[in-house]
């Protein structure tokens, strides 16, 4: 089977697992609105904690209210689309321990398409939507000179956000083959990552905004392309073209993910029982 004959098979089991799961979930339709609430609710206590140190401060770092909001909102949203299509990536260490993911590799379909749609929750919604509207109310207020470039940038950006949290959760998931009992390491690079790229790169050590653009590159996340429709100086004084590399940066995440599952599938031996 050639390569594009794998990404096809891998694409139509997501989408019939994570149907399947989407047809169980509707089957009762109150708690998904209650649950979908209530995922909203609460990633919006984050927002509201932003909210509540501009009530004491006019900048945070330099950043007024909507420009931390315009942060927070391609935040969420790249974050939010990416646990919407796999967050459930770490549950894989849970699947190493009890040796379910011998359930996966007997079956004729990608693992990874396999443990990305598990318990698909539609539930996640939540957060995309609240990302979504904090992300809107920020254009509203915020003084942007627009031009063609930096409108180009907005969907470049959520798309590449998207793709590069992807590529985390899936480099994430590789190192639970080794490490098993390893959620929480991993919650650390998503969920920490996001709560990490809504506030403005200035109120952070040199030392972090490093690591995060040249080891770990979230930065490429709304850092540095939001630096350059907000009119903002750049992290680390790089140069202004930076802005428009964040699809090249997901790619190369994106493949330097693919082969750290590969590694890591490579190296499970079961649980021997």
């Amino acid at each position: 089977m050639g390569e594009g004959s794998r990404a096809v098979a891998a694409v139509r089991t997501y989408w019939l697992i994570a149907g399947m799961w989407v047809r169980s979930t509707m089957a009762y339709r109150a708690s998904f609105a209650m649950t979908t609430f209530g995922n909203f609710a609460a990633t919006s206590f984050d927002f509201v904690a932003i909210m509540l140190m501009f009530s004491r401060v006019h900048a945070l770092g330099g950043y007024t209210l909507p420009e931390v909001a315009f942060l927070y909102g391609l935040s969420g949203v790249s974050f939010g689309l990416a646990d919407l299509a796999i967050g459930s990536m770490d549950r894989l260490g849970r699947r190493v321990r009890d040796g379910t993911l011998d359930t996966l590799l007997v079956r004729p379909a990608p693992v990874l398409a396999q443990v990305a749609a598990d318990r698909f929750g539609l539930r996640r919604l939540g957060r995309v939507v609240q990302g979504s509207l904090v992300l809107a109310w920020s254009l509203t207020r915020v003084d942007i000179d627009w031009t063609p470039p930096k409108l180009l940038l907005m969907p470049v950006m959520v798309l590449s956000g998207f793709a590069i949290f992807c590529a985390v959760f899936v480099a994430g998931a590789a190192f639970q083959f080794v490490a098993q009992d390893a959620s929480e390491v991993q919650n650390a690079f998503t969920y920490g990552g996001t709560t990490l790229l809504q506030y403005p790169p200035t109120v952070f050590a040199k030392e972090l905004v490093r690591g995060v653009t040249f080891v770990l590159p979230l930065a490429f996340v709304n850092w540095l392309p939001a630096s350059y429709v907000l009119g903002r100086p750049y992290p680390l004084d790089l140069p202004h073209w930076v802005a428009f590399t964040s699809p090249l940066v997901a790619v190369g995440c994106c493949a330097l993910a693919g082969l750290a599952w590969r590694a890591g599938l490579r190296s499970y031996r079961s649980t021997g029982s």
